[in-house]
């Protein structure tokens, strides 16, 4: 089995450092890999980004993840990837890597990805310049996630953002809100590379369990959400997902 431990909206500031870690004890021992599923900081301030680089840090496992909208919020994301790098986490941003998992190669592919909303229920690009930008926003990181996916030689595909590639994992949050928190066009770029999992964050409110119309199994891991340190999905060789547990948080996730 290829076990993936899973986690979003860590939300770390100086003065929580140290109390995630703590809740990673033995992570090693439960899983292959950790994958971020974005917003490891409140406010996206380089202090916050080292932070969450201790959290991280020599866990004795592959961690990969992703930014989200919160660690672009002083315009440090750059500063942040570094940061995050230098402490031996990989950050994906439309492109992928590829690990051996024992002599399964598992690439997993993302970035924080952005809204736009639902089919059916979207914006378009048309119309003020703003609008345009924002939907093409959207398509583009959906095109590049396309091809990184695509693009991986691996075994098992894994698509990892911030933002939902659906809406089934946004239940829970006040409909008018949905085109900020994910969009069809991420899930068509899932659906199109033959993925075994999707892992997401972002929606607090929502829901852990979602679908893609192609199949594809999606979990929203927002620590909010899954009230747990980490969910640990366990896939076979096929990349069919063959378990699904958690490992509690004994203190109320809204610490963090």
């Amino acid at each position: 089995m290829i076990r993936v431990a899973a986690a979003g909206d860590l939300h770390v500031g100086p003065e929580v450092a140290g109390l995630y870690r703590e809740r990673l004890s033995g992570l090693a021992d439960q899983a292959d890999v950790f994958l971020v599923a974005g917003d490891l900081t409140r406010h996206g301030t380089v202090e916050e980004g080292r932070v969450a680089a201790g959290e991280l840090r020599d866990l004795g496992l592959p961690v990969i993840t992703v930014l989200g909208n919160h660690d672009y919020h002083s315009d440090a994301e750059e500063e942040i990837t570094e940061v995050l790098r230098n402490a031996g986490i990989t950050v994906l941003e439309g492109d992928g890597t590829v690990l051996d998992c024992h002599g399964i190669r598992v690439g997993v592919a993302g970035g924080k990805g952005f809204g736009g909303g639902f089919e059916g229920k979207c914006a378009s690009d048309f119309g003020e310049p703003e609008m345009k930008e924002f939907v093409r926003h959207t398509k583009d990181f959906s095109a590049r996630l396309g091809s990184a996916l695509l693009g991986l030689d691996a075994d098992v595909r894994i698509s990892l953002t911030h933002y939902s590639p659906v809406d089934d994992t946004l239940e829970g949050e006040p409909l008018e809100i949905y085109p900020f928190l994910g969009s069809y066009l991420i899930g068509e770029a899932v659906d199109a590379a033959d993925v075994a999992l999707a892992i997401h964050g972002h929606a607090h409110k929502g829901s852990e369990k979602g679908l893609t119309k192609g199949g594809v199994r999606v979990r929203n891991v927002a620590l909010p959400v899954i009230q747990h340190a980490y969910a640990l999905y366990c896939l076979d060789p096929e990349g069919t997902l063959a378990g699904e547990r958690e490992d509690r948080v004994e203190e109320s996730v809204s610490a963090w």
